[in-house]
């Protein structure tokens, strides 16, 4: 689904990401795991866009990804739950996870809504609610809720588990792993590899390199 060969990134001059390589398999769930500013994030908004890549390729279920502009990566089914949510507080809940499927014009958002809601109940009984009336791990599950709105083909999660209580990152988890089933690829970057232990395949990433591979 997704392949990065060599990608590299600069931040005002400063070279952050120094030839990344790794792939995520269809349906695969992919972890990235490194110290902060290893490059983690770097990497999963090179992925999206949001910074440029100044050499190396990307590839996103056979199509070079560098070539689409950030603003319609979405419309290629790629979803991005960034570390600090970014909910805006004075919406409702429903109307937070909807947003992506308003910016791309998708006429599909309902079903997708439904499917959302299907996938994580627990998030729509906070429908009504305002995201600002949310506690920190609730928010973490519509940020999630929201990312799947567009990312029926791939999935980009930073810092999931950050913050959570054992319950509710259990219950995360089990989130991410059903969606196996529905062949969505997950690529979660954390600085604590015990998090995801469930994932099928860690990269560790340090000072802007891949220098581990481990199978899980």
């Amino acid at each position: 689904m997704l392949k990065l060969d060599g990608v590299k990134v600069r931040i005002s001059g400063f070279i952050i990401l120094r030839g990344v390589t790794l792939e995520v398999p269809e349906g695969g769930l992919i972890g990235l795991v490194g110290r902060n500013g290893a490059g983690k994030t770097t990497t999963l908004k090179s992925i999206m866009g949001f910074l440029s890549v100044f050499d190396g390729k990307m590839d996103l279920d056979g199509s070079d990804l560098l070539q689409v502009p950030a603003y319609k990566r979405a419309h290629l089914g790629v979803g991005y739950m960034p570390e600090e949510r970014r909910l805006i507080g004075g919406l409702s809940v429903e109307d937070n996870i909807l947003m992506p499927a308003w910016a791309t014009g998708n006429e599909e958002g309902l079903d997708r809504l439904s499917y959302i809601y299907r996938l994580m109940p627990e998030v729509e009984q906070m429908a009504g609610r305002g995201a600002s009336q949310l506690s920190g791990g609730q928010q973490k599950m519509v940020a999630l809720a929201r990312a799947l709105m567009s990312g029926n083909k791939l999935l980009l999660l930073d810092e999931p588990f950050e913050g959570l209580s054992p319950a509710l990152g259990d219950k995360l988890a089990r989130t991410i792993q059903e969606l196996k089933v529905d062949k969505i690829s997950v690529l979660m970057a954390e600085s604590d590899r015990r998090r995801i232990q469930f994932a099928e395949k860690i990269y560790t990433i340090e000072r802007g390199e891949i220098i581990q591979q481990a199978e899980e």
